[in-house]
């Protein structure tokens, strides 16, 4: 009974040769089907369902309790306050916490929206002139109608305070109509800034669905 030859070392030389821009085709093609596929709403949400359910809760815990509080003093979502402390210092380390348009602090407020923008020295974009002892003075926030807390009754409403600085952003949030439901409205007038509101909106989502699933898994495991 006769051998039989095995496939010569040019021929498989030649297949690899023909076959390796079908295999090159067929990889593009498929990131390309991916790209058009992920388009869809109910792709979109499954690829959310499961990156969530398998990610942990991506906020320091170490804040989550001061965000809580907020939560409880001013109606504001928790998970909300989380994703402007993201957005806006990426959870306090972006160094200085001051912005170059002069946003200060933990959670980036012009002076005028903290102090108020009935100061004299208020207009424009907000920085105004207001003397650094008045900046933190809540007897003044007060006279001018701004948003800046006294949240740990240390007799300051210090915008480089952390606990100050999210209580604060909860009391404008609220004030803008979170509290009520209306979040993309009250992002908004954080900062007028559609790109500002898509960041701010992904990640709140993203927080609340990893907040669901892991209730959940605890509820399930029990």
């Amino acid at each position: 009974m006769k051998k039989q030859k095995g496939i010569s070392y040019k021929t498989k030389v030649w297949m690899i040769v023909l076959l390796l821009p079908i295999t090159i085709t067929i990889y593009i093609l498929a990131i390309i089907g991916w790209q058009q596929l992920v388009k869809i709403p109910v792709v979109q949400e499954w690829a959310e369902i499961i990156n969530s359910s398998t990610a942990k809760l991506d906020v320091p815990t170490e804040y989550i309790e001061l965000y809580k509080k907020a939560e409880d003093n001013y109606g504001v979502p928790w998970t909300l306050l989380a994703a402007h402390h993201r957005i806006e210092t990426r959870f306090s380390t972006m160094d200085p916490l001051l912005s170059p348009a002069g946003a200060e602090g933990h959670l980036q407020f012009m002076p005028c929206t903290f102090v108020g923008w009935s100061h004299p020295s208020c207009g424009g974009l907000g920085k105004g002139d207001i003397p650094e002892k008045d900046k933190i003075s809540p007897a003044i926030i007060e006279q001018y109608g701004g948003y800046g807390v006294d949240a740990n009754n240390d007799g300051k409403a210090d915008p480089y305070d952390l606990e100050d600085a999210i209580f604060s952003a909860a009391n404008y949030l609220a004030a803008s109509g979170a509290a009520d439901g209306e979040i993309e409205k009250a992002v908004f007038n954080y900062n007028h800034s559609e790109k500002y509101v898509e960041d701010v909106l992904h990640f709140y989502h993203l927080y609340e669905s990893q907040v669901k699933n892991l209730q959940a898994a605890a509820y399930s495991s029990q």
